[in-house]
């Protein structure tokens, strides 16, 4: 990557990716800067002809705005997801998306995987007992349920009011904690 003094990057590939499967890993966490990145670095493999170009992206920065939920604001997760293949990707990978949905925002292939492969085998690993697994809201609530049903344990969630995006009010534990894992 080559930087101008204004700030913005320029890739560049340094040996030829003609007709080569490009995979770029690329989080958009924080998500601006990191998707702008990722958009010019599709592009640029693109236009040095590579044969497809597979986006890795762990975390999928804008997928919470994955609805209109209130008058006059973006859809981010879909306006990223038509970047990303108007940039010219073949292909995506990310994991544990915020809301499945985002996978038909799409045109092209998406491979959505889940933390739960790695992250079950952990846990089972601690051999913990009294486990109670816990959803941060009401949209958490089936993954919760998936660990939950796993490990036969137990499951709360959090109900949470907000007063604006990031800012919680209140929130109430939903099941009982005590004394759990």
């Amino acid at each position: 990557l080559e930087w101008f003094s204004d700030g913005e990057m320029c890739p560049n590939y340094k040996e030829s990716i003609r007709g080569a499967d490009v995979f770029i890993i690329q989080s958009t966490f924080p998500p601006s800067d990191n998707l702008m990145e990722l958009l010019l670095m599709i592009d640029a493999a693109k236009r040095a002809s590579a044969g497809s170009v597979t986006v890795v992206m762990p975390y999928f920065g804008y997928a919470r705005q994955d609805r209109k939920d209130k008058p006059r604001v973006a859809i981010g997760a879909k306006l990223v997801a038509n970047l990303i293949s108007a940039a010219g990707a073949s292909r995506i990978m990310t994991c544990d998306l915020h809301a499945g949905q985002i996978q038909g925002f799409f045109d092209i292939p998406v491979d959505h995987l889940y933390a739960s492969a790695i992250l079950m085998p952990y846990i089972a690993s601690l051999k913990l007992d009294n486990l109670v697994f816990a959803s941060p809201d009401v949209g958490g609530v089936k993954r919760a349920r998936a660990y939950a049903a796993h490990f036969h344990a137990e499951m709360v969630v959090c109900d949470k009011h907000r007063k604006r995006a990031n800012e919680v009010a209140s929130m109430q534990v939903i099941g009982d904690v005590e004394g759990a894992n």
